[in-house]
C-alpha cells in the first residue's frame, strides 16, 4: 500500500509539472494597456464633406435685360393693316372709315374681335424716360419715352392709350417690357375716334414728333420700322 501512494504522490506531481509547462508555452501573450484602451473605444464614423449645392454651384451672371421687348402680345401676328411705309388716303385705306393720308411713320397692331371689350395691355419696348403723357389729335391718349436703340437715340410713341390707366410720370424711367397701360376703348376719345389698335412710332433723334403720316417717301428715313424690331421674337 505504501508504495502505491507513493507512486500515486509521484503521479500528481509529474502531471502538475506538465500543467505548468503546457500553460506557459500556449499563454496568449500580455496586450499593453494603450492597445486594450484602443480596443474598448467605440469606433469613430468616418467624417465625410459634403458640399451643398450652393458651394458646388459655379456662380451664374445675372441675367441680362432685354433691349427690345414687344409692346404687346403677338405683336408681328397684329400687322395686318398699316405697316410701316404704307401709303394710304381715304380712298385706298385698308380701314375704314379713313381721315388721314400719306406714307405711315410707324405701325399698327391690331386687336381681335374678342379684345374689343377687355383690357389690351401695352408695354414699353425699350428703357428710358417718360417724355410725354396727354390727349393729341389723331391719337386719344398718347404717351413718349426716350430710349437707346442699337445705341442710336430714339423716341417712341404709343398712341390710342387709356391714359388713366397711365401710371407712370413724366421723366420717370422705365424699363423694358414694363406694364405701361392698357388700349382705348375703339370709337372713343380714348382713342379719338379710331379703331381699337396701338400704334408705335420710332423716330430718330431726341425729338418729340407726333407725325403719324408723311407726305414723301423719303421722309420716312427719319423713323425706324418697328416690325423689324421683333421679327424672331
Amino acid at each position: 500500500m505504501r508504495k502505491i501512494f507513493i507512486v500515486g504522490i509521484f503521479i500528481l506531481i509529474f502531471s502538475g509539472l506538465v500543467y505548468f509547462v503546457l500553460a506557459e508555452k500556449f499563454k496568449a501573450p500580455a496586450i499593453p494597456v494603450e492597445q486594450v484602451e484602443q480596443i474598448h473605444q467605440p469606433a469613430q464614423p468616418e467624417q465625410i464633406v459634403e458640399q451643398t449645392a450652393d458651394e458646388s454651384a459655379q456662380p451664374t451672371a445675372p441675367s441680362k435685360e432685354k433691349e427690345i421687348v414687344e409692346p404687346i402680345s403677338g405683336a408681328i401676328t397684329r400687322v395686318t393693316k398699316k405697316p410701316f411705309g404704307l401709303k394710304i388716303s381715304p380712298s385706298n385705306s385698308p380701314v375704314s372709315p379713313e381721315k388721314f393720308s400719306g406714307y405711315h411713320t410707324g405701325v399698327d397692331f391690331e386687336t381681335t374681335e374678342v379684345e374689343q371689350n377687355i383690357a389690351v395691355p401695352i408695354y414699353t419696348i425699350c428703357s428710358g424716360k417718360l417724355l410725354v403723357k396727354k390727349q393729341a389729335t389723331g391719337y386719344g391718349g398718347v404717351v413718349i419715352q426716350a430710349c437707346e436703340i442699337n445705341k442710336q437715340a430714339v423716341t417712341v410713341v404709343y398712341g390710342h392709350l387709356n391714359l388713366s390707366s397711365v401710371s407712370a410720370k413724366i421723366n420717370q424711367e422705365l424699363k423694358a417690357g414694363q406694364s405701361l397701360g392698357v388700349l382705348g376703348q375703339g370709337y372713343s376719345a380714348e382713342t379719338d375716334g379710331e379703331r381699337k389698335h396701338l400704334h408705335l412710332s420710332i423716330h430718330r433723334g431726341e425729338s418729340v414728333v407726333l407725325l403719324g403720316y408723311v407726305s414723301q417717301a423719303e421722309r420716312l428715313s427719319e423713323w425706324l420700322d418697328p416690325s423689324q424690331l421683333f421679327i424672331g421674337d
